[in-house]
């Protein structure tokens, strides 16, 4: 993915269930982060989970998180010419694929 793209993905966590329940939370937070490195062609580091990704994940407790999750990945160039993938929850209507980020007018 280049800086300025946005897609949205569907992931499924369920493979976290496999291992011992007492820390399939913060196991989910680690895969979702490693997928979404993998797709947006960045380093786990540069991945940014925003807040209402790791609340959703953490709503049902640390030994029930979701079996999927949709979210939008947004990859940006910070000031420093770092590339970063952020990551948030995407709308229920937003079908899985690319989708083109609206420029806000001034």
């Amino acid at each position: 993915m280049e800086p300025g793209e946005a897609f949205v993905y569907s992931f499924n966590l369920s493979r976290v269930y496999y291992g011992r329940r007492s820390n399939r939370a913060k196991r989910a937070v680690d895969l979702l982060r490693s997928l979404v490195a993998r797709h947006a062609k960045v380093s786990p580091e540069s991945v940014k989970i925003l807040d209402d990704v790791n609340n959703y994940i953490w709503s049902r407790g640390i030994q029930r998180p979701p079996r999927r999750v949709k979210v939008l990945v947004r990859v940006v160039k910070d000031e420093e010419g770092n590339v970063k993938a952020l990551v948030e929850m995407a709308n229920k209507k937003l079908r899985p694929g690319k989708i083109e980020l609206k420029e806000k007018s001034q």
